[in-house]
């Protein structure tokens, strides 16, 4: 029997590849300009690779969102498991909190959140993943929170207990690989917001990617572009390539 097309979820995934294709495939076309020689070239492109700081600047963010995903995982999933498990009255209270970021002012969060790190972190790097974990709470944690609702997580928790697996044990072997989805989910999100964010990285006076490139745009308009192109193109085929790459438990099991 032959399957009906959706036709609703066919059309809204229509609009919403307009919407997201079309403006980028114009940024790409607008890129690729070369108004000295008329046509098109890469020479917007070679001209961001050749600069020097491009490397230095793209790896600089690059490892600070990747430290902004560890520090997610490592928070989230134990907490967010632990609210599911332990059905506490706190969970309204945080839910709501965890929404708090969506409505402080950056400014206020930048200033307020800073003083109260610890003295080694303060005035280093190293403050901005924790800033960027804080920003992407909202996010994050309502993707763990559908993948761990999606499951039997009581169950298959009291099953890996019964057989000896400590608590670490079982986050690690058993509830991850389950909320796989939900796992990547959250480590797209988080570090799609850290590798872009530019308003609290520059309140706190740090140069990432994000702040370079409005540094290189006053000087080459098109190859700014290029260099967006090429920030938005890089950390897509990264996580579609730990995504593919990544192992799949239950395919694995079922085999």
């Amino acid at each position: 029997m032959k399957k009906r097309l959706d036709l609703p979820l066919l059309t809204t995934l229509g609009a919403l590849s307009f919407f997201v294709f079309v403006p980028m495939l114009s940024a790409f076309e607008y890129s690729i300009r070369t108004p000295l020689e008329g046509g098109y070239g890469l020479t917007h492109y070679k001209w961001a690779v050749d600069n020097e700081d491009f490397f230095h600047y793209i790896l600089r963010s690059g490892w600070l969102s990747a430290l902004t995903v560890l520090i997610t995982l490592i928070i989230l999933v134990p907490t967010v498991t632990w609210l599911h498990l332990s059905d506490s009255k706190l969970r309204p209270l945080i839910d709501a909190l965890s929404l708090l970021p969506l409505v402080i002012p950056v400014v206020a969060f930048a200033v307020g959140a800073q003083i109260s790190f610890p003295e080694f972190v303060q005035n280093t790097v190293l403050e901005l993943p924790f800033l960027y974990f804080v920003l992407a709470l909202p996010y994050a944690y309502r993707a763990l929170d559908i993948g761990l609702n999606s499951i039997p997580l009581k169950t298959i928790t009291e099953a890996a207990r019964s057989t000896g697996a400590s608590w670490v044990r079982t986050i690690i072997s058993v509830i991850i690989p389950v909320i796989r989805g939900a796992v990547m989910a959250t480590v797209a999100l988080t570090f799609a917001l850290s590798i872009g964010e530019y308003t609290l990285t520059v309140l706190l006076h740090w140069d990432t990617f994000p702040t370079w490139v409005t540094y290189v745009a006053q000087e080459n308009i098109l190859g700014a572009i290029a260099i967006s192109m090429m920030s938005l193109v890089i950390p897509f085929v990264l996580l579609t390539s730990i995504t593919l790459l990544t192992p799949d438990r239950s395919a694995q099991r079922r085999k």
